[in-house]
């Protein structure tokens, strides 16, 4: 099929208005891709040859949860045709790919190469919203390193602030308070390390640390009363392990109806099948 310049820009805008549309909504769009497919001859038992026909393949497979299939389809795009009109969306979908099959640094990497090949693209607040959830999908338990709730924290707040007027705004705004509640309990659960290990000052130091720094967290009561104790001089109680949280990562969801968020969020795709 031979596309006219003006008819390469419209094919362009509406391939990337839906991208757009599925990464945002996290619908399926199965039917209105097939139906665009045949609409622009790319139906049923065509080979995609063209730049166009492989972007058209690869959303159909990335709207059906078929995310490894689609990759593919975006990465030779990519490295056939740099410079076609369909490459800019194949680089935002190669990292949403690998993002969904949770290979996380991998889809980061990609999220980062396109805010810096394209920084004013409109695209930006979303892809700055996924590399704070490429963070956030990483963080372990409480007794664990903190390092990906902090840069979770860190890239949150970053699209935050970069973009306030945002739809991620929201969401990531109570990201932020899930990450920080998991912070507060690893320094909860380094404070009771230290007292397992009569190692009093230290533990003291943690928990001012924790009040002072997550005065919102959801385990400042016990964190304040072993403090007080601490400060006691009299020693903590020998059962000191009621104090030992139960709990590792807080489910973001638990924040939500203080947002007004759905469950899911708007960048999650949640209850799309893994490939």
């Amino acid at each position: 099929m031979i596309f006219s310049k003006q008819n390469r820009r419209f094919f362009r805008a509406c391939v990337l208005a839906l991208a757009m549309m599925t990464a945002a909504t996290g619908l399926s769009g199965c039917a209105t891709l097939d139906t665009m497919l045949g609409w622009v001859g790319f139906g049923e038992g065509s080979t995609p040859e063209t730049p166009e026909a492989l972007a058209m393949e690869g959303m159909n497979d990335f709207n059906r949860g078929k995310y490894s299939a689609a990759l593919k389809r975006f990465v030779e795009i990519k490295d056939r045709f740099p410079f076609s009109e369909v490459a800019l969306l194949a680089e935002l979908k190669a990292a949403d790919s690998n993002y969904h099959m949770e290979k996380f640094s991998e889809a980061k990497t990609l999220y980062e190469e396109f805010e810096a090949n394209h920084p004013t693209n409109e695209a930006v607040p979303y892809v700055l919203f996924q590399i704070g959830m490429c963070y956030y999908g990483q963080i372990g338990t409480y007794d664990r390193d903190p390092g990906s709730a902090m840069n979770a924290v860190q890239a949150f707040g970053r699209l935050n602030r970069s973009y306030p007027q945002s739809p991620y705004f929201v969401e990531a705004s109570a990201r932020i308070r899930a990450a920080r509640d998991f912070l507060a309990q690893h320094e909860f659960y380094v404070a009771t390390f230290y007292v397992r290990s009569d190692e009093d000052k230290q533990a003291q130091g943690r928990l001012e640390y924790l009040l002072a720094n997550f005065p919102e967290a959801s385990i400042k009561p016990q964190a304040t009363d072993l403090l007080a104790q601490l400060k006691s001089g009299k020693g903590v109680e020998k059962t000191w392990r009621r104090f030992v949280p139960t709990v590792s990562l807080p489910d973001w969801q638990s924040f939500s109806s203080a947002f007004g968020i759905l469950p899911g969020g708007s960048g999650s795709g949640s209850g799309a099948p893994k490939e």
